[in-house]
């Protein structure tokens, strides 16, 4: 028996183990469908920026997903890739570090979720953070996390933020400051130019606790519910089924696709689907899988007649070959690189009050999630994703074996608002990227072509090239209303002893990268479990 079962050892996972067996009187059990991370080549992988390339493809460590036919896409299957391991996508991800906007936090606090501002979260973001930089009104330091500068900045990244400030972004070297507009080099969840996944930093510190049990290859297939209190989980690892109970409260860390999908196999959710798929119903709750969100990613692709970039040439090989010898040096070089090292935040619209854009910038070809076969020679892409997408998605049972994966449809493009945001966002790029700061290395378009010169094209454009940036948010919502799943608690409405503590709570997606995001989502939801208080003198005024 043990007091806490948490399903998920992801990016929120690895927080709550840490935070809930803090006290040697809770008994918690951490139950991850994949593999331990600390093995020598997951270790290896991992830790080392440039292995996302390894990542992105690897089905021992990644779910990798497939949506199903995207309407407003060209009818194409989207790839979705999605952390298999400890430490979850925080694991496998690009490691850049930013909270989105202030308001997006006081949104959610308006909708109802007392104690969701952003002056409540702040403190929450500073605590869990060891800013590499120092602390200040914006960062901490000494908390688990290390967020720290690359190590490896290619000189292309100057180039795109002289380019930016020429055309009006200013160049910032904080978007987690006091201003997020701008552009230039991203910060990491790195420590000495290796990763900090969220298990580097919240979970393999305590995994020798004696109250603390870690269980990978362990997936979950139901949550066991008597008179609608959750009561235990039941999972299976290799051919073997078992049964592990919870004496207190059961948590799904799961994420935003596998957390819906294990409440619907447990018969919580919307009971037509569940009726569909011979699940016995708990409890009906319309809202579980619904509200899905994500960032979609445009990618603007130059051929560059300069060979400062990555690229595929006799020079740039030699220079490959001697990265291993580098890096188990020093830790820099170019596998210090995370590929994505440059970005920023900019408004379509100088009127906004708030960027609507973000950009990614990398100092390569980059296309197809890296399956892309690049040309000879050096090229440099520009990602540009629509920040706050008004169209929604859900996530739906394919059948009642836990061992099936669920049907992911985002419904990209269904607003009519997102195609003419991303459209706005696109034109923006590419005057970034005819920039005069970019004319020494500019040879060609290669993607968009120069024949994409209107707006319909554009269009299309989109349609058939856009893929996700890995940011799926919003399939168990926080909130009061009749869709919602969670209260501002966090716990499951209607139920008793069951919370849902991942980025899946997000009632509207944040206008930046999400896994910061999701582990002070964790952190926040352990302070109200654990009746820990932010205090008043901690907090900043909105």
């Amino acid at each position: 028996m043990y007091d806490y079962i948490i399903v998920g050892g992801g990016s929120a996972g690895c927080v709550m183990a840490n935070r809930l067996s803090e006290d040697p009187s809770n008994k918690v059990c951490l139950l991850e469908a994949g593999a331990d991370d600390t093995t020598f080549l997951n270790d290896m992988l991992i830790k080392t920026p440039l292995g996302i390339g390894a990542l992105m493809w690897n089905p021992l460590l990644n779910w990798m997903y497939f949506t199903e036919e995207e309407k407003n896409m060209g009818n194409r299957r989207m790839y979705h890739p999605r952390g298999k391991v400890l430490g979850g996508s925080g694991s496998i991800n690009a490691m850049i570090y930013t909270r989105g906007h202030a308001s997006d936090y006081d949104e959610w606090e308006a909708l109802g979720n007392k104690g969701w501002g952003f002056k409540d979260l702040l403190p929450i973001f500073k605590r869990g953070q060891d800013q590499q930089r120092g602390g200040d009104d914006f960062h901490g330091e000494g908390g688990p996390l290390s967020v720290s500068d690359p190590r490896q900045v290619n000189m292309m990244c100057d180039v795109f933020a002289d380019a930016g400030e020429e055309i009006g972004i200013p160049k910032n070297d904080d978007f987690n400051g006091a201003v997020q507009e701008g552009v230039g080099v991203f910060q990491m969840s790195q420590e000495g130019g290796q990763r900090c996944s969220p298990s580097k930093a919240y979970l393999q510190p305590v995994r020798t606790r004696p109250n603390l049990t870690v269980i990978t290859k362990a997936l979950a297939s139901k949550v066991i519910i008597q008179d609608k209190r959750a009561v235990g989980v039941v999972y299976r690892q290799g051919k073997k089924e078992h049964r592990i109970m919870a004496a207190k409260e059961v948590v799904l860390s799961a994420g935003a696709i596998n957390t819906p999908q294990l409440l619907m196999l447990s018969g919580v959710g919307p009971k037509e689907e569940l009726a569909k798929h011979g699940v016995p119903l708990a409890h009906h709750l319309p809202g579980v899988g619904k509200n899905l969100q994500d960032h979609l990613d445009v990618i603007l692709i130059e051929k560059s007649s300069q060979k400062e970039s990555y690229g595929f040439s006799w020079e740039f090989g030699l220079k490959a070959l001697k990265a291993p010898f580098e890096y188990m040096k020093t830790k820099s070089g170019l596998l210090a690189s995370n590929a994505a090292e440059a970005g920023g935040f900019a408004k379509t619209d100088p009127s906004l009050d708030k960027p609507d854009v973000q950009f990614h910038f990398t100092p390569s070809w980059l296309r197809n999630h890296g399956l892309a076969i690049p040309e000879f020679g050096h090229c440099y892409s520009l990602h540009v994703c629509l920040l706050r997408p008004k169209s929604r998605g859900e996530v739906t049972l394919n059948d009642n074996n836990p061992k099936t994966k669920a049907k992911i449809h985002f419904n990209y493009l269904d607003h009519p608002d997102d195609m003419t945001g991303l459209v706005g966002a696109v034109k923006l790029a590419k005057k970034l990227l005819s920039a005069k700061a970019f004319e020494p290395y500019r040879e060609k378009s290669i993607q968009p072509g120069p024949e994409v010169d209107t707006d319909e094209k554009l269009e299309e454009f989109i349609r058939q090239n856009a893929e996700t940036i890995y940011h799926p948010v919003g399939t168990c919502k926080m909130g009061n209303d009749e869709m919602a799943v969670v209260d501002d608690q966090l716990r499951v409405h209607g139920m008793k002893g069951l919370r849902v503590i991942d980025a899946s709570i997000m009632p509207t997606l944040i206008g930046g990268n999400t896994n910061g995001p999701t582990m002070v989502i964790a952190g926040k939801a352990a302070d109200m479990m654990l009746g820990v208080e932010v205090l008043e003198e901690d907090k900043v005024s909105a």
